[in-house]
């Protein structure tokens, strides 16, 4: 589900169309994939490393502010930032690229843009990248969305190190264009039944190659092209930074959950129910943050909710907002597992101390099961416990693969393991976001599963059951 219109009729217009490897889906990466520049966050790691005279930090920024570069402009700082590389391993420059990529550029995805993909590579189509950035840029998204083609700007290689310069001519305005047109030759693919997307003005050659262009937040002269000839124009929300609505939102949000915070801790000194008090800031902390981030939640299988506690709750985990999910519809008598670490942290420590949750050691934890028998001592006094599988947050909606720490304490603890299926939380806030926006999560509780006669030589099978199950749902999402 999306709020945009004009998406959903592209993606419903993929849906409906041809599929096969014949069809080709070509996305440009900078502006299109991600919301600003990748070389940006190579440039500002430069400087932080005093890597960068005064001279061509103020070229660059002077170059970076003209709405448009020259295809002279553009080939002379693509082949010095080449020329820099000049001696460097490929594989030192993946490490670098690797490491720009998850601390700055993976938290500007555009999920409307990953939805795109999505909705190409479930029809069998071709999809590649066709960018003017480097490879060793573009791999990381590439390896994440599972893309195997990429079109771009070559760095020359001798002995796998860097000559310092090009492989022909960079994937830019014309260039791009021959490129794609190349690589649909070589691969067989029908342009003229083709997608292509894209936002910057120099992309207006690439996207004519294409039957079916589809500008992305376009650029003035592209948008004009674009209304020109009746192309579909996409625009979606800022990523790079969080608008300053969804940020007073988010400051909004964190303050009333820590009113809440507050008055459970009298009720606490008020009760000495330090359960009941987790419960009410559980509810109240949850439903404020909701209201003040202006986030509807929409529930299907709600009854599953409540019909098997104490149990497990599983969920798949693509943001840190999951948890003010779950503190939304599961409300009370559950907790979780954490780190041990995670008990000294300030304020929150103290709600999961009060909440019952179960710190684990994660060295233990690698080390046996009996790790866990703290949080099976949780669910056989009541409590049910919420646990995310894949164990780490996700860059995508994709499902990643299960572990079985939650399995073994649904087992030990004799209780069902049910399944919640989260979709849209990415959307609200992505996996390193400091920021919530508003927007709708959809929720599906799925019935159940009775793990009482699981045996553990069929352990891996089971679980690859329960995981296919978020796959179909999240592929064929059911209806309220």
């Amino acid at each position: 589900m999306t709020a945009n219109p004009i998406l959903e009729r592209q993606l419903q217009r993929i849906a409906d169309g041809p599929s096969g490897p014949k069809i080709g889906a070509f996305f440009d990466y900078d502006g299109t994939l991600i919301d600003g520049y990748s070389a940006a966050a190579y440039f500002f790691d430069r400087i932080k490393r005093g890597e960068l005279g005064t001279k061509e930090i103020l070229d660059t920024l002077k170059l970076s502010r003209k709405a448009d570069l020259a295809d002279e402009e553009f080939f002379e700082v693509i082949a010095k930032g080449i020329l820099d590389w000049a001696g460097e391993t490929e594989a030192d420059m993946r490490a670098l690229w690797r490491r720009l990529w998850l601390e700055k550029t993976a938290t500007t995805l555009f999920p409307e843009s990953w939805k795109l993909i999505d909705a190409h590579q479930k029809k069998g189509h071709t999809v590649a990248i066709a960018s003017s950035a480097t490879l060793y840029q573009i791999e990381p998204l590439a390896q994440e969305y599972g893309i195997e083609h990429i079109v771009c700007t070559r760095a020359m290689v001798r002995n796998g190190k860097l000559t310092g310069g090009l492989d022909g001519l960079p994937a830019w305005g014309d260039g791009k264009a021959a490129g794609v047109k190349a690589f649909a030759k070589a691969h067989g693919v029908n342009l003229k039944a083709s997608y292509g997307y894209a936002n910057g003005n120099e992309d207006i050659a690439f996207l004519k190659t294409v039957g079916k262009p589809t500008p992305i937040q376009p650029k003035p002269a592209l948008e004009k092209v674009a209304q020109e000839l009746g192309w579909p124009i996409l625009r979606f929300p800022r990523r790079s930074r969080g608008p300053s609505g969804a940020m007073a939102r988010t400051v909004g949000a964190y303050a009333a959950m820590g009113a809440s915070f507050v008055a459970g801790l009298g009720l606490e000194r008020l009760t000495g129910d330090s359960r009941r008090a987790a419960d009410f800031i559980t509810t109240a902390a949850s439903d404020a943050a909701m209201a003040v981030l202006g986030v509807k939640i929409e529930v299907t299988g709600e009854e599953h909710l409540h019909a098997h506690r104490p149990c497990v709750f599983i969920i798949n985990h693509q943001s840190k907002f999951d948890m003010f999910v779950m503190m939304n519809i599961v409300r009370s008598s559950f907790s979780g597992v954490a780190k041990a670490e995670a008990a000294r942290v300030p304020g929150f420590g103290r709600y999961m101390k009060m909440a019952g949750v179960a710190f684990l050691d994660r060295a233990d934890s690698q080390k046996s099961i009996d790790a866990l028998k703290p949080a099976v001592e949780r669910i056989k006094s009541g409590l049910s416990m919420c646990i995310a599988p894949e164990g780490t947050r996700s860059w995508t909606p994709k499902v990643g693969k299960f572990k079985k720490g939650a399995f073994h304490m649904a087992m030990q603890a004799g209780v069902p393991i049910v399944p919640v299926v989260i979709r849209n939380a990415g959307e609200i806030m992505g996996r390193n976001d400091q920021t919530m926006r508003a927007g709708t999560v959809q929720v599906a509780v799925l019935p159940g599963i009775d793990v009482t006669k699981w045996k553990l030589d069929r352990l891996d099978a089971h679980i690859a059951e329960v995981r296919q199950m978020y796959v179909d749902t999240l592929n064929h999402w059911p209806e309220a």
